[in-house]
């Protein structure tokens, strides 16, 4: 477990709602940088893995295994409110 990853639920859908193939995963809910707190009874964020999506870009297990690890970091870097820039900048995007 990731320190102060709480109440969040990870989830593996088929493909994005759009049903394209461009998108490994995706997290919804509000970064920890943008809210004061959690209330009692509020829905978990959740981070989803796009099953299709990451299958379709790789050409085996140890493959998908890296792609999956890659897509994780990135997702829950934006749990910590870390943008896309910034996770270009790390080598994560």
């Amino acid at each position: 477990m990731v320190d102060g990853l709480d109440n969040v639920v990870f989830v593996v859908e088929d493909r994005p709602e759009d049903g394209s193939l461009d998108l490994l995963g995706l997290y919804d809910g509000v970064a920890l940088t943008e809210r004061d707190s959690y209330g009692f009874g509020e829905m978990p964020d959740r981070i989803i893995l796009y099953q299709e999506p990451l299958l379709s870009i790789c050409d085996d297990i140890d493959q998908l295994r890296e792609e999956i690890h890659v897509t994780l970091v990135h997702e829950i870097a934006h749990f910590y409110g870390i943008d896309d820039a910034r996770l270009h900048e790390l080598g994560w995007a």
